[in-house]
């Protein structure tokens, strides 16, 4: 029988947009059908494979692409979100191969979903841009995402502070305002994928933080403030409002978590 972590690797190695997504739904369904070993017997790569393009640029050399206001815009935007959740198909599969072995199984059933739901999400988004004329590459993109999980792969805790609970958490505080504004422009079709993505992201930083007080109650930590200690070493620690409270609340990410790290 495969192991779980070699089916994590093999999602990790697949550098193509659709043999990424491919490898993501058969190692979720496989994991699913009890048809992987529980078993962390290969280890993750430094970094993933990744495609030709996109172009990958440091954060403050990438183009300014507005708010979505103009087709262009509107295109730049559903890109930079396409990447985004292109990266964390691989944010999830690392977790699960690199850290699985440090928690009990049920962190590896929450994982594998969510490394699923990224997957869906990014083919959404790629459909979405092949429908507007264009297409998952066409544009640059940065490589923040993936720098922070280096940054944090020699400590689960980190991992789990830093990724679901301050990146993906920030989804939470940003898409019901890119909604908005999509909706305005009568673009109901993206409208219907942010909204999905975004009942969909809560339940993702939900499972950071519950494994992330698991951990912090086997180790004899206070999860608020061990918290703010890792965010402020491995992410820079402060937080920029506003934040969408009710959303992160419904997450288990509550205001004793972040408040104190908050700028406006």
């Amino acid at each position: 029988m495969n192991s779980v972590a070699a089916a994590a690797r093999a999602v990790l190695d697949a550098g193509d947009p659709g043999a990424k997504i491919k490898a993501a739904r058969a190692a979720a369904r496989d994991w699913r059908l009890g048809r992987l070993e529980h078993a962390f017997d290969v280890a993750m790569p430094d970094r993933p494979a990744r495609p030709e393009f996109p172009e990958l640029l440091p954060p403050n050399r990438m183009p300014k692409r507005g708010k979505g206001g103009t087709e262009r815009g509107r295109i730049a935007l559903i890109h930079a979100l396409a990447h985004i959740e292109f990266v964390a198909i691989d944010l999830a599969f690392d977790a699960v191969g690199r850290f699985g072995g440090e928690f009990p199984r049920g962190f590896t059933d929450d994982w594998m979903q969510v490394g699923a739901d990224e997957a869906m999400h990014f083919a959404l988004l790629e459909r979405r841009l092949k429908q507007l004329g264009s297409f998952y590459g066409a544009m640059p993109a940065h490589d923040g995402l993936w720098e922070a999980a280096a940054a944090t792969a020699h400590d689960p805790l980190a991992r789990l502070a830093v990724v679901p609970m301050v990146l993906e958490a920030r989804g939470l505080d940003v898409t019901p305002a890119t909604i908005e504004r999509l909706a305005a422009g009568g673009d109901t079709a993206t409208v219907r994928i942010l909204t999905r993505i975004l009942s969909d992201e809560v339940r993702h930083v939900r499972a950071g933080t519950t494994w992330f007080e698991s951990a912090c109650i086997r180790d004899g930590c206070v999860p608020e403030t061990t918290w703010q200690a890792l965010v402020t070493k491995h992410y820079g620690g402060l937080l920029k409002a506003p934040f969408n409270d009710s959303a992160r609340d419904e997450a288990g990410l509550t205001r004793e978590y972040y408040q104190a790290l908050a700028v406006p």
